[in-house]
Protein backbone atom coordinates (compact mmCIF):
# COMPACT_ATOMS: atom_id res chain seq x y z
CA UNK A 1 0.00 0.00 0.00
CA UNK A 2 1.49 3.34 -0.88
CA UNK A 3 1.67 6.22 1.44
CA UNK A 4 -0.73 8.06 -0.46
CA UNK A 5 -3.35 5.18 -0.25
CA UNK A 6 -2.81 5.26 3.69
CA UNK A 7 -3.49 9.43 3.93
CA UNK A 8 -6.56 8.28 2.10
CA UNK A 9 -7.47 5.79 3.55
CA UNK A 10 -6.95 7.57 7.34
CA UNK A 11 -8.88 10.84 5.49
CA UNK A 12 -11.86 8.42 4.44
CA UNK A 13 -11.81 7.01 8.04
CA UNK A 14 -11.93 10.39 9.51
CA UNK A 15 -15.05 11.73 6.91
CA UNK A 16 -17.07 8.63 7.86
CA UNK A 17 -16.36 9.51 11.51
CA UNK A 18 -17.54 13.06 10.84
CA UNK A 19 -20.34 11.46 8.96
CA UNK A 20 -21.49 9.12 11.76
CA UNK A 21 -21.71 11.94 14.68
CA UNK A 22 -24.01 14.52 11.82
CA UNK A 23 -26.31 11.07 12.27
CA UNK A 24 -26.20 10.81 15.74
CA UNK A 25 -27.53 14.26 15.96
CA UNK A 26 -29.72 13.77 13.37
CA UNK A 27 -31.58 10.80 15.27
CA UNK A 28 -30.98 12.39 18.99
CA UNK A 29 -34.81 12.67 19.07
CA UNK A 30 -35.36 9.35 17.37
CA UNK A 31 -37.47 11.06 14.14
CA UNK A 32 -35.29 13.07 11.37
CA UNK A 33 -36.56 16.21 10.11
CA UNK A 34 -36.67 16.18 6.16
CA UNK A 35 -34.11 19.25 6.00
CA UNK A 36 -31.97 17.23 8.35
CA UNK A 37 -32.29 13.75 5.61
CA UNK A 38 -31.15 16.40 2.81
CA UNK A 39 -28.80 17.83 4.72
CA UNK A 40 -27.68 14.54 5.09
CA UNK A 41 -27.48 12.93 1.51
CA UNK A 42 -25.38 16.29 0.98
CA UNK A 43 -22.90 15.88 3.46
CA UNK A 44 -22.54 12.29 2.28
CA UNK A 45 -21.59 12.96 -1.07
CA UNK A 46 -19.78 15.93 0.13
CA UNK A 47 -17.41 13.14 2.66
CA UNK A 48 -17.20 10.67 -0.45
CA UNK A 49 -19.36 8.45 1.52
CA UNK A 50 -20.85 5.70 -0.62
CA UNK A 51 -24.10 4.56 0.00
CA UNK A 52 -23.36 1.06 1.01
CA UNK A 53 -21.51 3.31 4.04
CA UNK A 54 -24.34 5.56 4.36
CA UNK A 55 -26.59 2.71 5.04
CA UNK A 56 -24.15 1.12 7.40
CA UNK A 57 -23.85 4.21 8.94
CA UNK A 58 -27.20 4.82 9.55
CA UNK A 59 -28.09 1.29 11.14
CA UNK A 60 -25.13 1.35 13.57
CA UNK A 61 -23.23 5.16 13.61
CA UNK A 62 -21.31 3.70 17.42
CA UNK A 63 -19.03 1.47 14.86
CA UNK A 64 -17.42 4.71 13.75
CA UNK A 65 -15.85 6.68 17.10
CA UNK A 66 -14.65 10.38 16.27
CA UNK A 67 -11.29 11.14 15.78
CA UNK A 68 -9.26 14.47 16.98
CA UNK A 69 -8.20 16.64 14.35
CA UNK A 70 -4.83 18.06 13.97
CA UNK A 71 -5.87 21.08 12.01
CA UNK A 72 -7.56 23.74 13.97
CA UNK A 73 -9.52 24.81 10.63
CA UNK A 74 -10.63 21.42 9.93
CA UNK A 75 -11.93 21.09 13.88
CA UNK A 76 -13.90 24.33 12.78
CA UNK A 77 -15.16 23.00 9.91
CA UNK A 78 -16.17 19.70 11.39
CA UNK A 79 -18.41 22.06 13.83
CA UNK A 80 -20.08 24.31 11.28
CA UNK A 81 -21.03 21.10 9.43
CA UNK A 82 -22.37 20.14 12.56
CA UNK A 83 -24.25 23.10 13.29
CA UNK A 84 -25.69 23.63 10.05
CA UNK A 85 -27.38 20.05 10.51
CA UNK A 86 -28.50 21.17 13.98
CA UNK A 87 -30.09 24.21 12.96
CA UNK A 88 -31.76 22.56 9.48
CA UNK A 89 -34.81 22.59 11.72
CA UNK A 90 -34.51 26.11 12.33
CA UNK A 91 -33.37 24.71 16.54
CA UNK A 92 -31.07 23.44 19.13
CA UNK A 93 -32.06 21.69 22.18
CA UNK A 94 -30.38 20.89 25.38
CA UNK A 95 -30.07 17.43 24.13
CA UNK A 96 -28.15 18.21 21.13
CA UNK A 97 -26.42 21.08 22.65
CA UNK A 98 -25.04 18.19 25.30
CA UNK A 99 -24.09 15.97 22.19
CA UNK A 100 -22.77 18.95 20.19
CA UNK A 101 -20.16 19.44 23.69
CA UNK A 102 -19.27 16.03 23.57
CA UNK A 103 -18.28 15.92 19.65
CA UNK A 104 -16.46 19.15 20.09
CA UNK A 105 -14.56 17.76 23.47
CA UNK A 106 -13.77 14.61 21.05
CA UNK A 107 -12.89 16.44 18.54
CA UNK A 108 -9.66 17.98 20.51
CA UNK A 109 -11.68 21.40 22.40
CA UNK A 110 -11.02 21.82 25.87
CA UNK A 111 -14.21 21.89 27.94
CA UNK A 112 -14.13 25.70 28.22
CA UNK A 113 -13.77 26.39 24.39
CA UNK A 114 -16.21 23.60 23.67
CA UNK A 115 -18.36 25.75 25.58
CA UNK A 116 -17.40 29.02 24.50
CA UNK A 117 -17.56 27.98 21.01
CA UNK A 118 -20.77 26.63 21.30
CA UNK A 119 -22.56 29.55 23.15
CA UNK A 120 -20.87 31.63 20.21
CA UNK A 121 -22.18 29.32 17.07
CA UNK A 122 -25.75 29.35 18.64
CA UNK A 123 -26.06 32.59 18.91
CA UNK A 124 -24.91 33.39 14.90
CA UNK A 125 -27.21 30.42 14.08
CA UNK A 126 -29.95 32.05 15.59
CA UNK A 127 -29.60 35.54 14.62
CA UNK A 128 -28.56 36.84 17.94
CA UNK A 129 -25.74 39.29 16.40
CA UNK A 130 -24.94 42.64 17.70
CA UNK A 131 -24.12 45.32 15.24
CA UNK A 132 -20.55 45.14 15.45
CA UNK A 133 -20.39 41.47 14.26
CA UNK A 134 -22.71 41.53 12.47
CA UNK A 135 -19.86 44.41 10.58
CA UNK A 136 -17.42 42.25 10.80
CA UNK A 137 -18.62 39.73 8.78
CA UNK A 138 -19.73 41.84 6.13
CA UNK A 139 -16.66 43.54 6.24
CA UNK A 140 -14.38 40.12 6.30
CA UNK A 141 -13.50 38.83 2.77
Amino acid sequence: MSFRDLFESGTHRRNLSHFAAMVNLAYIHGDVHENEAKLLKRFARKLDVTEQEYEEILKDSSKYPLHPLNSADERLETMLDLFKLIFADHEIDDEERALLEKYAIGLGYSHEMAVKLIKRSIEIFTGGLDLEDYRYLLNKK
